[in-house]
């Protein structure tokens, strides 16, 4: 997204378990008691009002994203800073996962640091919404968001449209250039192949899982033969293949849009796999008007038109030539992906037996450790 993922700088130019109440501990009496929520209207305030609204109301904004390394949103951050000179932006990146259960940890320490929170784990915005953590807003232009990516009562809205699927180094493959990821199994792709682990990322786990019903575990055993280079982060295939380490990047982000010198593949009759990034205000935030502010920035027209990858999450949007909206393909699993999260046991499950096939995750995350508070 623009300024959404650092990977439209690269690619352009060339989930955490939902806690217990035990684990929550002293929240359980607040969350128990959330209040009805009422169905707020869209905000119609410009964004240039909203900024002055902000500035009165102190100035300040922290974000928690989910990503793969320190500097992925720093696209995000220079472009709402360059729009909003006079807000003091802090966003720190981390896996979603643990950022999760980190917001969780700070509810039951009264101890909360984000305004706002956008993340992968999309099962946790439905907990957090029951429990009456979040806080109902409609941004500017919520009313041209596809139904599938916002809360009818705007407790969330997806501000950015992602897939992962697989890449390649055109150059590399040459006139071998695989069409599926039923053909990465050739004996010729051994060795040349880089992956995220799917026992580490629950948008890889959820892709891999697609494979398996679609090309069953015989798929999976030849894969483990391949000499894949498995590593944390979802990021690392596009390093691989832009590094020239590998020729081949497995479950992964990219854009259709551009093919040289590397081509991100929507395989056609073959699965894939999407999902709108949800974003939500805090109940509990210090800072609702800057944090307002930026959920109307995310979903204005400009900022979806900039997205990395071309595609976005309003009805609206004029796409690049070629591209439809990402909900008009069927083998994206639009769908699919916000009931995979919500089942944690079959999640557990899955991540276990890729374990058996692909041996345990290793690395240090590679968003680094940001600890209990960052931001604060």
């Amino acid at each position: 997204m623009s300024s959404f993922l650092s990977r439209r700088r690269v690619l352009a130019g060339g989930a955490g378990a939902a806690l217990g109440m035990s684990v929550l501990g002293a929240t359980a009496a607040t969350a128990s008691a959330a209040p009805s929520l009422r169905s707020s209207r869209e905000e119609t305030r410009t964004l240039d009002e909203l900024y002055r609204a902000a500035l009165t109301d102190g100035g300040k904004l922290v974000i928690y994203a989910g990503g793969d390394t320190p500097t992925q949103q720093d696209a995000t951050k220079a472009a709402f800073r360059k729009r909003f000179p006079e807000i003091d932006l802090t966003l720190i990146v981390d896996y979603s996962k643990y950022h999760d259960v980190r917001v969780d940890n700070q509810f039951a320490t009264d101890t909360l640091v984000p305004d706002v929170v956008q993340l992968q784990t999309l099962q946790d915005f439905t907990r957090w919404k029951e429990q009456g953590r979040l806080l109902p807003y409609k941004p500017a232009g919520f009313s041209k968001v596809h139904d599938g990516f916002k809360d009818p009562q705007g407790t969330w809205v997806a501000i950015a449209a992602v897939a992962f699927s697989f890449l390649y180094d055109v150059a590399a493959v040459g006139a071998d250039a695989p069409k599926s990821p039923l053909e990465l199994i050739d004996p010729k792709w051994k060795g040349k192949i880089a992956s995220p682990y799917p026992h580490d990322d629950d948008a890889v786990l959820y892709l891999y899982s697609l494979y398996v019903q679609q090309y069953g575990w015989e798929w999976v055993a030849a894969l483990a033969g391949q000499d894949v280079r498995f590593a944390r982060g979802a990021d690392s295939p596009i390093g691989a293949v832009f590094g020239g380490e590998k020729v081949i990047g497995l479950a992964t982000a990219g854009t259709p849009v551009s093919t040289t010198p590397v081509k991100w593949v929507v395989p056609e009759g073959h699965p894939f796999m999407a999902w709108g990034q949800r974003a939500a205000i805090l109940k509990q935030a210090r800072n609702p008007t800057a944090a307002k502010l930026y959920l109307s920035w995310q979903l204005s027209d400009a900022q979806q038109r900039a997205s990395f990858n071309g595609w976005s999450v309003r009805t609206d949007t004029t796409l690049p030539a070629g591209l439809k909206p990402i909900w008009e393909y069927p083998n994206a699993h639009l769908d699919g992906f916000p009931r995979f999260m919500a089942d944690r046991a079959a999640i557990e499950r899955w991540k276990q037996t890729f374990a058996l096939y692909f041996g345990e995750v290793k690395g240090d995350p590679t968003p680094g450790w940001p600890g209990l508070h960052p931001g604060a």
